[in-house]
């Protein structure tokens, strides 16, 4: 039998039109039963107290981050993207519109999306819409009347309400046996839970562009880049240790953005880093101390130099494990003592002078801030012959070290 693989989206993300360009694919790939399930953004966002455009509240920083991932996104897929005037536009009619059709929802909802996000098209103009049912050779007046009845109505609140129920926060969503997969760079983990390839990173070139890596210690997302990073970069990455609260106010970010997630959102964060350190191989176990300092940690890492021999990057790895795998307070000087003994450090020497990386630490994390840095980890991708390119998350790791092999399409 079957599996089946359930889409849940919205026209008004750019990140579920790349999606939809790729779900059909993957489910044939997998031999999985496609179940699109049209829903409203704008009624789970006010369900879950999310600003409708999420984009204006982020930091232009972010912001530009931001709109470079999309267009790399678009730009591994195959597919024209461009960010329309307006954007949010208004999806309800076409949605109904899609509803009012019926399923296969699919052929109808790709020529929305490429209105939207392709074409510059207003979907919710009326007139814009009657032209794309047109188009699809679909009876305009048929439609539009359906679309306008309180069945078709009453059908995408109940879609929509059954999202919030199911715990959606965002689109793209996948199910897979009611296992949640939020954004299209997940779509390798729906395929695996498909019982389709599981997907690796692919071979760089062992000729790579100097990598900034930057991390602190406090981001579960850093450990697990942490862990990696020499076997992805090896000698092209420097590592830059910052301290991620210092930048987080400087940049006017909330000091434990987890703790501003809905609680949704939270427990899908937690359920797919879980995710993350299993396809990498790593233990993880969330402290139970959370948020932890790792002041004294970065000032004895930048004192210590550690960063600068393999012998201190593995130094530096263990006291990442110590936290997010061993759940060990590594604002104690004493076990961050015994995990450099454990090292071959003279732990007691290393603790002992990490005072005197305070002002090393503070230039570090400015540094970090006017390279563009916004959060860990993050890492600069530098070439003779362009800006530095900013890749931010351990699941952007990849895609810096093919940026920094001279794969153009992720740059």
């Amino acid at each position: 039998m079957k599996k089946r693989l359930e889409f849940w989206f919205d026209f008004s993300c750019p990140y579920a039109y790349v999606a939809s360009t790729l779900i059909e694919a993957l489910a044939e790939r997998a031999g999985a039963e496609l179940d699109p399930r049209p829903m409203l953004l704008g009624g789970v966002f006010k369900a879950r107290g999310t600003p409708q455009n999420l984009s204006a509240t982020l930091t232009p920083v972010k912001a530009l981050h931001n709109m470079n991932d999309m267009r790399r996104q678009a730009q591994q897929a195959g597919v024209p993207l461009k960010m329309p005037s307006g954007h949010p536009l208004r999806t309800v009619e076409a949605l109904r519109c899609l509803l009012a059709v019926g399923a296969p929802y699919m052929q109808l909802a790709h020529r929305f999306y490429r209105a939207y996000w392709a074409e510059g098209r207003d979907i919710g103009d009326g007139s814009v819409i009657d032209a794309i049912l047109g188009e699809a050779g679909l009876d305009v007046a048929a439609v539009r009347g359906r679309a306008a009845s309180s069945e078709i109505k009453d059908e995408l609140r109940q879609r929509t309400d059954e999202a919030v129920a199911r715990g959606i926060f965002g689109v793209p969503v996948c199910f897979v046996d009611e296992e949640m997969f939020w954004g299209n760079d997940r779509l390798d983990m729906v395929e695996a839970a498909l019982g389709g390839a599981v997907a690796s990173p692919r071979p760089v070139s062992d000729a790579l562009a100097p990598v900034d890596f930057y991390f602190d210690y406090s981001s579960p997302f850093a450990y697990l880049a942490l862990a990696q990073a020499e076997a992805v970069f090896g000698a092209a990455a420097t590592w830059r240790p910052l301290l991620l609260g210092g930048l987080f106010r400087s940049v006017g970010t909330p000091d434990v953005p987890l703790f501003t997630q809905s609680p949704e959102k939270r427990r899908h964060t937690m359920r797919d880093l879980a995710r993350q350190a299993a396809r990498a191989g790593l233990s993880f176990t969330w402290p139970t101390r959370f948020p932890v300092s790792t002041v004294l940690a970065l000032r004895m890492t930048m004192q210590a130099r550690l960063t600068e021999s393999l012998d201190g990057r593995a130094l530096i790895v263990r006291i990442a494990r110590a936290l997010w795998a061993e759940d060990r307070d590594i604002g104690d000087p004493v076990v961050l003592a015994r995990l450099a003994d454990e090292m071959g450090f003279r732990g007691a020497e290393l603790v002992a002078a990490a005072g005197e990386g305070k002002s090393a630490l503070f230039a570090a994390t400015t540094a970090a801030e006017s390279a563009g840095v916004f959060g860990v980890p993050s890492f600069v991708v530098h070439g003779p012959a362009r800006e530095p390119l900013l890749y931010w998350g351990v699941d952007r790791m990849d895609w810096a070290a093919r940026a920094a092999a001279g794969d153009e399409t992720l740059m």
